[in-house]
Parts: C-alpha cells; structure tokens; sequence
C-alpha cells in the first residue's frame, strides 16, 4: 500500500485544521449574527432618543415614553390672559414602527462579514434618524377656525352718546384677527418640536376715531332752561337759555351744527307770529339772532343770541334756544359744524 511522504500529511494536516477552522468561525459568526440581529449597534439615535444596545421592541418602547407621549402633551396656545388649550394628541400620529425600521436598515442591508467586524470591534456605525410625524391638518383648520371666532373683535370708534340724560363717551375699540397662517405654522412647529406654549399671532385694526379725536358735545336741558358744553365726557361750561314756548316747543332729540353764523341775518319764516315783521333783519341790536347764530339739523331751530336778556331761564321763544350776547359768543369759538346737540326734558 503505497503511504504519502511526510511532507505530504503535513500539508494535509494544516489544510485541515485551516478548513475546520475557516468552517467553524464561519459557523459562529452566523451564530453570533443571529443572536445580535436585532440589537441596534453603539450610538444609533432616533428623534433624539440615544437607542445604542437595544432591541426593536425596547427601542419602540422607549421612543413612545420619551418621544409620542411628551408630543400628545396639551400646547397651550395664549393671546393676551385668553388661553386655548390643543389637543395636541388628537392632531398627530407619530410612526414610531417607520422610525425603528429606519434606524435599523443600514445594519440590515450590510454584508454579515461586516457586521461581524462591526459587533466585535465595537465600532460606532449607529445612525441618526429623525421624527416621523403626519399631522391632521384638517383638525388643525378646524380649531384655528374655532378659536378665530371667539377672538375676533371688530373695531369700533369712539362716540358721543347719551345715557341716562348725560353726555358720555363710549370709547373705541381696536379689532382683532386671528392670524391663522402665521399660528398654524407655530403651532405646527410646537406639535413636531414638543413646545407647550404658543403665542398666537394677532392682528390688530385701529379704529378711525379714538376718544382723544372727539370734540365737543352739547346738552340742553328744557326742563332745567340750561345748556351744557361738554368735553370728553365732561362738563366743561354751563350756560342759562330760554326755550320755547309750551305752543312752540324746543325740539327733544339728537341733532348736530350744520351751520355756524356770524353777524346773522334774520329771515322771516312765514309762520303766523312772525306776519307783522319785515322780511329780513340785517345785524345789528333789532336782529332776533343776536350776534351769533348756530343751526342745528332741524328745521328753523337754532341756538342763538338775543337782545331780550330777561327772557334768559324761561319758556319764551318760537322753538329756538336763546342765550345771552356773551354767552353765545363765547360758546361759538369753542363749537364746530358737526357737534353733537343733545335735547333732552
């Protein structure tokens, strides 16, 4: 029987001991593989949650504590001391599965002898993956719809007003707007970044008149036979009238000077007690108007001057409001076309 030389087995020897040694490191390394496939390798983060040495399923429940449940949190949207409070769990759904997958597919899709290197050496392959969040815009629209409705004010301008029988200001009032567009793009920021607190974005219209526009206002009092100037809401000037007659009574309402006259010309007006005077009466002491004259917005009714200065705190004119010469010239330079005239009893 022929026997290999000695040489010969030796080769023979060492091939075996290589093979058997290239066959079972091949053998543990797939053993090996698979008892760390689904382990996530040395500084693997997703959305900022460091998940290095974990399996699938502690990395999902990790992500879910420290990541979906702080993102379902409450955002408290403010606008001045008004809060809004967002549901924000119900306008978003993070993939928590998508996230893991992710993070898990670069081990996935590296050659065994790679991640075997990977494992041993303890190499810091791990990936940085991000957020994976669909938010419900239509949700969304519909709470900025509902929390804009109970914002927005219209604006409103300050007005001279009569309450109770006194001369007030109701002031202004500047108009808010929800911007919805500049508040959903906040809150879609706080929703993915995990902020709680939001302020919503106003807009805000002036109003045209403002308290520190108005002029002044002027009350008439039949009854008291006194005329009221006020400023800002405010008696700033009393002076005695006469008013008309019981016949010819001084009009109640609210009116305005359409017409201010200096030196007026008196023109007859055609009604029975005036039949026995000429047709006009040009300035000077004999006009029934006096120095000055201020129309108001209802027919031949005016606040006047007059000569009949004894005639001051009664019921003795044909409607108009008399006053003395210096009270109207004085109660003339501080009015305008346009001031209120308030007529009361």
């Amino acid at each position: 029987m022929h026997r290999a030389s000695l040489p010969t087995r030796i080769v023979a020897l060492v091939a075996s001991v290589a093979l058997f040694a290239l066959t079972g490191g091949a053998t543990i390394a797939v053993a090996d593989d698979y008892l760390t496939r689904e382990i996530f390798p040395r500084t693997t983060v997703v959305a900022g949650v460091d998940i290095s040495g974990m399996t699938r399923d502690e990395a999902r429940d990790a992500i879910a504590e420290e990541v979906v449940a702080p993102l379902g949190e409450p955002i408290t949207v403010r606008h001045g001391a008004v809060t809004f409070t967002l549901d924000a769990a119900s306008m978003l759904e993070v993939d928590v599965g998508a996230m893991v997958d992710a993070a898990f597919e670069p081990r996935k899709v590296a050659a065994l002898p790679s991640r075997v290197v990977d494992r041993v050496a303890d190499r810091a392959v791990g990936v940085k993956t991000g957020l994976q969040v669909t938010l419900d815009e239509d949700a969304l629209e519909q709470w900025l719809h509902e929390a804009a409705a109970s914002v927005e004010t219209t604006p409103s301008d300050a007005v001279i007003a009569l309450e109770d029988g006194a001369v007030v200001v109701v002031p202004s009032r500047t108009g808010i707007t929800l911007d919805t567009t500049t508040t959903a793009e906040a809150l879609r920021a706080a929703l993915t970044n995990g902020e709680k607190v939001v302020d919503a974005a106003i807009i805000r219209t002036e109003p045209a008149v403002t308290e520190s526009d108005l002029g002044p206002a002027i009350l008439v009092d039949i009854s008291e036979r006194r005329l009221y100037l006020y400023e800002r809401g405010s008696v700033s000037k009393t002076y005695g009238v006469a008013v008309g007659t019981p016949s010819h009574p001084t009009p109640r309402g609210e009116f305005e000077i359409t017409l201010k006259r200096y030196m007026p010309t008196w023109s007859n007006p055609g009604s029975a007690w005036a039949a026995g005077m000429p047709q006009t009466i040009g300035p000077g002491p004999s006009n029934p108007l006096g120095t000055r004259a201020l129309n108001i917005d209802s027919p031949g009714i005016r606040i006047h001057g007059t000569s009949a200065d004894y005639s001051i705190g009664t019921a003795a004119s044909h409607g108009c409001m008399r006053m003395h010469r210096w009270d109207i010239e004085d109660l003339y330079e501080r009015v305008g076309v346009g001031t209120p005239v308030f007529i009361v009893r």
